[in-house]
């Protein structure tokens, strides 16, 4: 009988542990993950907390939004957000292989249903039981909104600097218009804050707010959404 090579029985052994490691470290943080999503729905429902967010004076609606803008922030922030449940595999495999090859903490993965749940419920301090516990956060809200309800509650709680919070504060304070007068340039413009406000938010520095423009519409041209000579003539 063939003996098997000894360097095969060590790989065999350190994959073994290495899935028994992961596994044990998912348990782990599930639990804590868990756990802070209940203390934080323990506070106040994400239901209540909607309903807080809706009843505000400015909250815009879904159909208050140009299809310019709408589809800018989908191909820029999560191009398959129409097709996935709250989480997106593909993004995330390729967050966690990012944050492996840099040791580090930053690629989040995050669609726009985890960012609302983030927002709702949640600090931004990046940690692994913080995001077990979107994980969480976004089955409900996946199971009781729909996909606009998810998309006009983003918009109308993500952070567009200068002290602007949500669309309507954004389109009145830097361009003097309601949402839905947003040219298609603006729009873009826009779609490109929330990444990071304090750099791209218009004013701060005009070659990176054109660079991130540039950005969104590149995101859109390769989601077939505009073509390239779209995105030339608003350059």
């Amino acid at each position: 009988m063939k003996k098997r090579h000894p360097v095969r029985r060590t790989i065999c052994a350190l994959l073994i542990l290495m899935l028994l490691v992961a596994a044990s470290a998912g348990v782990y943080y599930g639990s804590r993950g868990y756990q802070m999503y209940r203390e934080a729905v323990s506070q106040l429902s994400i239901a209540d907390r909607i309903g807080n967010i809706r009843s505000e004076e400015h909250f815009t609606t879904y159909s208050e939004l140009t299809e310019f803008y709408i589809e800018a922030v989908i191909s820029v922030e999560d191009r398959r957000f129409w097709d996935h449940g709250g989480i997106d595999p593909i993004a995330l495999c390729r967050a966690v292989f990012a944050d492996i090859k840099t040791m580090s903490f930053k690629e989040g993965g995050s669609t726009i249903t985890q960012q609302l749940a983030k927002n709702l419920l949640f600090t931004h301090e990046k940690s692994i039981e913080r995001k077990a516990a979107e994980v969480f956060a976004v089955m409900e809200i996946e199971k009781e909104y729909s996909k606009e309800e998810i998309f006009e509650l983003y918009v109308n709680m993500a952070c567009f600097g200068s002290g602007y919070e949500g669309i309507y504060a954004a389109a009145t304070g830097y361009f003097e218009k309601l949402p839905a007068e947003l040219t298609d340039y603006e729009a873009a413009v826009l779609a490109g804050v929330p990444n990071a406000p304090s750099v791209y938010a218009p004013g701060t520095d005009d070659t990176l707010v054109s660079m991130r423009v540039r950005q969104v519409l590149r995101s859109m041209v390769r989601n077939d959404v505009i073509t390239q000579a779209q995105m030339d003539g608003m350059l």
